[in-house]
């Protein structure tokens, strides 16, 4: 990375760096073409990994994009975003050759940049020939946007409602901008929106738009609302300034500068253990924090972050601090000065305090990414819509709810996944609301 002190922008380097035709060639001339290939079956969406790959090995981009974005719709950030080490390329056959996987996310990158951001897909999908029926969708994320481009080419008026006064959820706002930038996010949007889906920024369902109106003026509804933000935990001094919600944080990131919000010469906490708290890490890392300590109450073995985003993080600085419980935050002047903490440990229960074991990280800055809260309050508005007992909206694989003319899909259903799983059960639903409303009740 670059000198710290001498600005921080450079640090956001592209996580997966664009193939240039030469390098992309190479790459895609490595791939076996298995048949029964398990990337496929690694991949949320289906894609046909080794057809695309071998399209890009014979110079046909424009076919290579279609096989990706035929399966997934947003396959331009997932080439960017998915966990590929988890998925496809995790399930890669030269991994028993004892040989490097293909870099399929790069790959797929390749293939879609060009048709997505370089401005010639526009013919690439079209709007299919009208039926006569509407669907309205509820938030406009990953999961609507999945959703309503199968819609649209099944010949559906696809209006989604966002609340925000820009589209596309987390994979606008929340991903972490060495990943994926907010440019990108739009650009990707704007692609989708030529097959004719109708994005209403800055509408609230419920307040904008009420929800009895629109279930009686549209023939099916889908949510696709995902989670709200990151609670308080519940300690003292949680209120100073300098503790903040990490996806606001990282929201922060996406829209402006980054020499604007630099942390040069400040520390950091992170609470939590997650890929959200792993992602925090690496990013005010690379907003030039002198110190950046993720704290966690149990074992690294019990992260939830996948662990090349662990030794991501470790190697831009983070400093791992594990069994350790924040009991409060401490404060000068109203603005954070430290964190207290204590040492924990693991038992059959759980874990439990080690008394008298109490210390203080000095920081200027604590990041709670301790877990989104569910939009419980909300879905309550949906007379009849079901809910498990952790908040989130019951459905069936193919996303119907207990409300007739209601589907879902997304975070708000899985409790929160990649942005691949989104668009996955926002597409299966869309084929289910396509036969419901087609008469195969």
């Amino acid at each position: 990375m670059s000198d710290k002190s001498s600005g921080v922008s450079a640090n956001f380097a592209d996580y997966k760096p664009l193939f240039d035709r030469n390098a992309a060639l190479v790459e895609a001339n490595r791939c076996l073409n298995c048949y029964d290939a398990p990337c496929i079956r690694a991949c949320p969406t289906s894609i046909n990994v080794p057809g695309f790959i071998k399209k890009i090995a014979s110079d046909n981009m424009r076919g290579s994009a279609r096989l990706i974005l035929e399966a997934n719709i947003l396959g331009a950030s997932c080439a960017r975003v998915c966990p590929t080490q988890e998925l496809c390329e995790g399930a890669c056959v030269l991994h028993d050759l004892h040989e490097e996987p293909i870099s399929i996310g790069r790959l797929q990158r390749y293939a879609t940049d060009q048709v997505v951001l370089g401005g010639k897909g526009a013919a690439l999908f079209t709007q299919g020939p009208t039926n006569g029926k509407k669907v309205a969708l509820v938030g406009a994320g990953p999961a609507s946007l999945g959703c309503a481009a199968e819609l649209a080419q099944l010949g559906y008026e696809a209006v989604c409602f966002e609340k925000a006064d820009q589209p596309g959820g987390l994979n606008s706002f929340g991903i972490a901008d060495y990943k994926m930038d907010y440019e990108t996010a739009l650009a990707e949007i704007a692609w989708v929106k030529q097959l004719g889906v109708d994005i209403r920024c800055n509408t609230e369902v419920g307040r904008d738009i009420a929800i009895d109106a629109m279930l009686a003026d549209y023939d099916a509804v889908f949510l696709g609302i995902g989670l709200d933000g990151v609670g308080p935990i519940g300690i003292p001094g949680e209120e100073l300034d300098g503790v903040r919600d990490c996806l606001e944080f990282i929201a922060e990131l996406k829209t402006q500068p980054k020499d604007d919000v630099s942390l040069v010469g400040k520390s950091v906490a992170v609470l939590g253990g997650g890929n959200t708290a792993i992602d925090a890490v690496t990013q005010a890392a690379r907003l030039g924090a002198k110190h950046v300590y993720l704290v966690y109450r149990r074992t690294q073995a019990a992260m939830g972050a996948y662990k090349h985003e662990q030794e991501l993080a470790r190697k831009d600085g983070g400093i791992f601090v594990m069994e350790a419980q924040p009991v409060a935050v401490l404060g000068t002047s109203g603005k954070v000065s430290g964190l207290k903490c204590t040492r924990t440990r693991v038992t059959d229960a759980g874990f439990e305090y080690i008394a008298g074991s109490e210390f203080v990280l000095e920081v200027d800055v604590v990041l709670r990414a301790t877990g989104q809260s569910k939009l419980v309050e909300f879905l309550g508005r949906f007379d009849g819509l079901k809910l498990d007992s952790k908040g989130r909206v019951e459905a069936d694989e193919n996303g119907r709810t207990s409300v007739e003319k209601i589907w879902t899909g997304g975070d708000c259903v899985s409790g929160g996944k990649e942005v691949v799983n989104a668009v996955a059960e926002g597409k299966r639903a869309a084929h289910s609301i396509h036969e419901y409303l087609q008469g195969a009740r």
